[in-house]
């Protein structure tokens, strides 16, 4: 039986993330400059008159001259909380304020979070209705059936912007396309299919009635309240139940899963018993889909059955039924063409796309990006991963088509291909990047030292490494410190992990043992002098547990300068032979990925080091899945003005042209030259200029002071430096770096451990 890892984060953890730096989750900026009288006077007043006027004659143009195209209000009353019931409307905002997140994070739409302090239905509508015009859709969340249903009914009729309610539709669209699927995979006949819904929300009515689209009869179909099955002899329901309703003497769940062929669970934890399973027909489908908890794990289930298809809502499962595959590429559809509503066309395109996309082979990048497995269409892949890249350029376009043919469109897509690309660009690529490291070192887990096993942030970094399962985190610390701090951050004391100290003899007399070899012929140390590091200096002792083969990995920093941490490392470990050593750090900002070099090891590198570092970086940009295209930077601009330290760039690009190397490359060149495509015609000649991802700095102090300001002012995301060239997978992390930027580091550690055939010397 396969054995799943379920991820764990403490109470404490969760109002730490919420309240670390900023309060919440998401905020404001401006899309324009706000810096000089002139910006001021044309975003406010009297520039801002002009549009007024304009959308005064023509409202569309509200599309064109404001954010609403790209707008979405999320909204709540909180009476039907994720997992947690009726809390009320400012208990929502959490949530809210997540799903305005990912709205960002998967299809770049900006979304605003509103609560709503009430729990009449109509007062409700009114509410949304009069701030609509703000807005290029509303996503309904959390609310409660049946208002649910009459709040979404009341506003499509009396609104011209797509309204979706993603309780009800996303958990329909995702049901419809994996359940399409399964049913393929089984050779199911559709019209004989028997299924069982064990649930009577409104995920559960969305899903019945857009799965009969497949073609399944109404009366194949039974559905469960927490009365029993809802049936035609039934006084107590209401309009929406009574048309689900089927004639039957079945009253219960273990009389309708007989010999049926589909469940369908939107219902309660542990709801679906081990003995009810054994009584479905051959390769039954289980949809297990109530959240967090499923009605059966997929472990119960394979204990009694091994011809099953299964599916649950949770990502820590094969099959994931995840409203994330399907509403913020939906709404990216429907706003692009400035949809008036999202039909049933637009909702079945959608999920056509998506179950069709399972179908199709799986490219190389995708591959990377799920961890190096290749999925394959079947039984344990009957719907694509949540954090695959395709899904942002595949159900947008299924939407937009579907919208412009069903006469909803206000807007036409003339060129699907060139706004298939445009798709692909809004994606984030960075955070598809470290999905692939973790997928993959999920695999073939590592044991990572974290040598700063005492402060905080590294202490988190390496329990989220381990609740994750990412691998087997050490920490080198003081046992009475952790189990302190454990405490501090909301875990038991008595939390399993592994804590490695000086006071293990054995480990300290190998460690002397191979440190003095090492040193003694190196520079003449002496044993006590090596016998004083090992007891002392927690960087020493990691590194020797790397080179001894105790550990396959290293995360060190965060509490020293880097260049304290890289010298104590290098005393323990060299560089790989015939390789030189450098900091390289990947930077995302606005959807561009550019990699610097070198951050934090040569201060003045030379032409011929410049040259090494390029192929170096070249190496690892490859390792990542990017083709590299090197630009040597400098304050000049091939050759202009002509300076000493112009010459000394240049020579470097001389020299790697004498070099057989497999990526292109050029300089020297200012940074604007290099990463914006203005500047092409200026200069035809060159195949880098706008189009750089590699920058090769003239120095470290370029190279630090460019990723600080940009990390710092521009507030582009940064991963790294990554240290290039040791003779093991050892990461640095510069001082002061936040728990999740150690465990990116610790994260990379691993998955180099795994991919660099490291050549020892010792």
């Amino acid at each position: 039986m396969k054995k799943y890892k379920i991820e764990h984060y403490s109470d404490k953890e969760a109002l730490e993330f919420h309240n670390g730096s900023k309060s919440g989750k998401i905020e404001i900026s401006s899309s324009k400059p706000m810096t000089t009288k002139r910006d001021l006077a044309l975003a406010y007043s009297p520039g801002v008159a002009a549009p007024v006027k304009a959308i005064y004659q023509n409202p569309d143009l509200a599309y064109d001259y404001t954010s609403k195209g790209n707008l979405v209000a999320v909204i709540s009353n909180g009476s039907a909380i994720l997992g947690l019931g009726n809390l009320g409307a400012i208990a929502s905002k959490p949530v809210m304020e997540g799903k305005a997140v990912l709205f960002k994070r998967f299809a770049d739409i900006d979304a605003i979070d509103l609560e709503i302090d009430s729990t009449d239905a109509n007062e409700i509508v009114n509410s949304i209705k009069n701030f609509s015009k703000s807005f290029g859709g509303i996503n309904l969340e959390d609310i409660a059936a049946p208002d649910c249903f009459i709040i979404e009914d009341k506003l499509k009729k009396i609104l011209d912007i797509p309204v979706f309610h993603d309780d009800q539709h996303g958990t329909a669209i995702i049901t419809y396309a994996a359940l399409s699927n399964a049913i393929d995979i089984t050779k199911k006949k559709i019209k004989n299919i028997k299924i069982v819904v064990n649930g009577a929300g409104a995920s559960a009515m969305a899903c019945t009635n857009l799965i009969k689209k497949l073609g399944i009869p109404k009366n194949n179909i039974t559905m469960i309240d927490s009365k029993g099955i809802i049936h035609t002899n039934r006084k107590d329901l209401n309009k929406w139940k009574s048309s689900f309703a089927i004639k039957t003497k079945k009253r219960t769940l273990s009389d309708a899963i007989n010999n049926a062929d589909v469940f369908l669970g939107l219902s309660a934890k542990g709801i679906l018993k081990k003995k009810l399973i054994s009584k479905m027909a051959k390769n039954p489908i289980i949809f297990a889909c109530a959240n967090p908890d499923p009605e059966i794990t997929p472990e119960e289930v394979e204990e009694v059955r091994s011809d099953a298809v299964i599916a649950t809502g949770r990502s820590d499962y094969p099959n994931q039924v995840n409203n994330l595959i399907g509403f913020p590429y939906i709404f990216r559809g429907a706003l692009d063409v400035r949809a008036k509503t999202i039909n049933d066309e637009m909702k079945i395109a959608a999920a056509n796309a998506i179950a069709q996309l399972a179908k199709k082979r799986v490219p190389d990048e995708v591959v990377a990006a799920m961890g190096g497995d290749r999925p394959k269409y079947g039984k344990e892949y009957i719907i694509p991963s949540t954090f695959d890249p395709r899904l942002i350029s595949v159900i947008p376009l299924a939407v937009a088509k579907a919208a412009m043919k069903s006469g909803v469109a206000r807007k036409k897509i003339s060129d699907f291909d060139s706004y298939e690309e445009k798709l692909k660009q809004r994606l984030d690529p960075s955070v598809t990047i470290m999905q692939g490291i973790n997928n993959k070192i999920k695999k073939n887990p590592k044991r990572v030292v974290f040598a700063d096993g005492e402060d905080e942030n590294t202490l988190k970094a390496a329990i989220a490494f381990k609740n994750s399962g990412l691998g087997v985190p050490i920490l080198i610390a003081k046992d009475q410190i952790v189990k302190k701090k454990l405490k501090e951050i909301g875990y038991s004391e008595n939390f399993d992990i592994k804590i490695i100290n000086s006071k293990n003899k054995f480990l300290r007399e190998k460690y002397l043992k191979f440190l003095f070899k090492k040193l003694h012929l190196k520079e003449g140390a002496l044993e006590r002098d090596c016998d004083k590091m090992i007891r002392n200096d927690r960087v020493v002792w990691a590194s020797c547990m790397i080179e001894c083969d105790d550990a396959d990995a290293m995360i060190t920093g965060n509490t020293r300068r880097y260049s304290a941490s890289l010298k104590k490392v290098s005393k323990v470990i060299d560089a790989r032979p015939g390789e030189i050593m450098f900091g390289l750090n990947m930077i995302v900002n606005k959807g561009k990925t550019v990699f610097i070099a070198d951050t934090t090891v040569h201060e003045y590198p030379s032409s011929k080091e410049l040259a090494e570092i390029a192929i170096s970086a070249a190496r690892v940009v490859r390792l990542f899945g990017f083709d590299p295209k090197v630009a040597f930077l400098s304050h000049s601009t091939f050759g202009q003005p002509i300076t000493s330290r112009t010459k000394h760039i240049r020579d470097s690009v001389d020299i790697l042209k004498t070099k057989k190397v497999d990526f292109k490359f050029d300089g020297d060149m200012q940074p604007d030259v290099a990463l914006s495509e203005e500047y092409k015609d200026l200069y035809p000649f060159s195949e880098i200029v706008g189009k750089a991802n590699v920058l090769i700095m003239p120095g470290q102090h370029s190279a630090a002071i460019s990723q600080k300001i940009m990390k710092t002012l521009g507030g582009a995301k940064i991963i790294g430096p990554l240290l290039i060239g040791l003779g093991q997978a050892i990461e640095i992390a510069p001082l002061r770096s936040s728990t999740s930027e150690i465990l990116d580091l610790a994260s990379v550690a691993a998955y180099s451990a795994g991919v660099i055939d490291y050549s020892k010397k010792f």
